[in-house]
């Protein structure tokens, strides 16, 4: 109840902003995929643990998990940002595609290949271990340049193109000896904070859906050898770009 409360404070101004496109179905979300049309693929489809060269991306589908899905928010905010009607999400195409069970025509998922340091060492190859982009959505232009924000000295305009991340989907080639999955308490942390930040005017990555999986998850929270079961969720992250650099 809290969470659904958050995500329904500001609707009215939001709709008001809008563009004068109406919100539409889920099979009206028109996918562009630039990311993978401009950047070379991974020609290995098969979804192991492995060293991926010479591509920006490997293609992977979400694993489904074994539990009963159950959707436990949606930021209206976000859902109107993708021009998409809010009565959508209460549909099951909705929960199984944002749960990781399924993909919609048009998407066409990946996960990112990227190295980098860590605590001042190369680390190697990293990419997206528990992340997968479903698709790149293109959405109307926005009808008046008002929507624009600002923070500091930069401002930041409005994309017409917004990805969709899953977060905690299953694993992917670069899940090293990780499972691929997110647990609820860093999930609600996660939504809860990416609304709030994008209400404090800070521009970051959005959160679009806090989905249950109702699989379990062995995390060690503490670090101290003392494993324990937990209950499963996934995200949906929207923004521009997941680009790295």
């Amino acid at each position: 109840i809290f969470l659904r409360r958050i995500s329904t404070t500001t609707t009215s101004r939001v709709m008001a902003n809008a563009g004068s496109s109406a919100p539409g179905r889920l099979e009206d979300l028109t996918y562009s995929n630039t990311f993978q049309q401009k950047l070379p693929a991974d020609p290995n489809e098969v979804n192991v643990i492995r060293q991926v060269e010479g591509a920006a991306y490997s293609r992977v589908a979400p694993s489904p998990t074994q539990g009963q899905q159950a959707l436990l928010c949606v930021s209206r905010e976000c859902a109107d940002l993708l021009h998409l009607d809010y009565a959508e999400t209460e549909r099951e195409e909705f929960l199984r595609a944002f749960s990781g069970q399924d993909t919609l025509e048009g998407m066409d998922p990946y996960a990112m290949c990227y190295g980098g340091h860590q605590f001042g060492n190369w680390a190697g190859q990293l990419g997206d271990g528990r992340a997968i982009v479903l698709g790149e959505v293109q959405v109307p232009a926005p009808s008046a340049p008002s929507t624009a924000k600002t923070s500091s000295s930069h401002t930041f305009s409005p994309t017409h193109r917004y990805e969709l991340q899953l977060k905690g989907a299953g694993k992917t080639p670069y899940s090293r000896r990780a499972d691929g999955r997110a647990v609820l308490r860093s999930s609600v942390r996660e939504f809860i904070c990416s609304e709030a930040m994008h209400a404090l005017g800070i521009p970051t990555t959005r959160a679009l859906s806090l989905i249950g999986t109702g699989d379990l998850v062995m995390r060690d929270m503490f670090y101290d050898g003392n494993a324990r079961v937990e209950p499963g969720a996934v995200v949906c992250r929207v923004a521009p770009s997941f680009i790295r650099f």
